[in-house]
């Protein structure tokens, strides 16, 4: 029988990149991986896991391919922030149709449609048990969403940051190009510096490093993952200074 005491972790974040929502058919939304994970996200609100949401817009724009093409650079990351918004309300309305109450906040204030960050808000929604989605990145330009997990797994003060990948974890090496790539289960940032890994920007690396956040990269596309994670399976990558 499940009790709060079998949870490791009771206040999470947890990143979505754009490019894991879009389907295997290459349209953008794959709308039964999110409604997969809202059913999930569900069972662990009705554990006591106080929850936030990351999440980000690459299936439908991403700055840097953007400004690629010749948009001005600043422009082209308010699109992809702007993509990260149609991402949130996708979840907002799912998670809401499964009488999941939810905040969906955006750090460029979007009236009538997303709440406006706020610090003192987001930390009393969590206090009543709301899930937390964050839209927009940072609010500014030159910024990841994955430097938007790390700040806001701060301010909430969050036990770990649980990035949603297509891949099982951290490899060695490209697992889908070279078929000798290693899986690590336990890393080190040091060791990740060392070998050239890339798990995030360097800027949300950095700020990670700095305070000792535990990460944890694994696939959201294993069936029950987040469960396992929150009561101790060593599912995906541990990273820990």
């Amino acid at each position: 029988m499940f009790t709060k005491k079998s949870l490791i972790y009771d206040k999470i974040i947890i990143k979505i990149s754009g490019e894991v929502l879009r389907s295997n058919s290459n349209t953008n939304i794959d709308i039964v991986l999110i409604k997969n994970i809202a059913q999930e996200i569900k069972e662990l609100v009705n554990m006591g896991v106080k929850i936030g949401l990351v999440i980000g817009g690459g299936n439908f724009y991403r700055g840097l391919s953007l400004s690629k093409i010749g948009i001005n650079i600043v422009s082209s990351h308010y699109i992809g922030m702007l993509s990260t918004i149609m991402n949130g309300l996708i979840f907002y309305d799912t998670l809401e149709n499964m009488n999941i109450n939810t905040k969906l906040i955006s750090n460029i204030p979007i009236k009538n449609i997303c709440n406006s960050y706020n610090y003192k808000d987001i930390m009393e929604f969590l206090e009543k048990k709301y899930v937390l989605i964050f839209v927009a990145g940072t609010g500014n330009p030159f910024f990841t969403t994955d430097s938007a997990a790390c700040l806001r797994g701060l301010e909430i003060n969050a036990n770990i940051i649980l990035k949603a990948t297509k891949v099982d974890g951290i490899f060695s090496k490209d697992p889908i190009k070279y078929s000798d790539a290693i899986m690590y289960r336990h890393i080190t940032y040091k060791d990740i510096l060392k070998n050239k890994l890339r798990v995030m920007d360097l800027t949300a690396f950095t700020l990670a490093q700095e305070h000792n956040m535990i990460l944890r990269i694994f696939n959201i596309r294993k069936n029950g993952i987040l469960k396992k994670i929150i009561t101790g399976s060593q599912e995906g990558t541990l990273v820990t200074e």
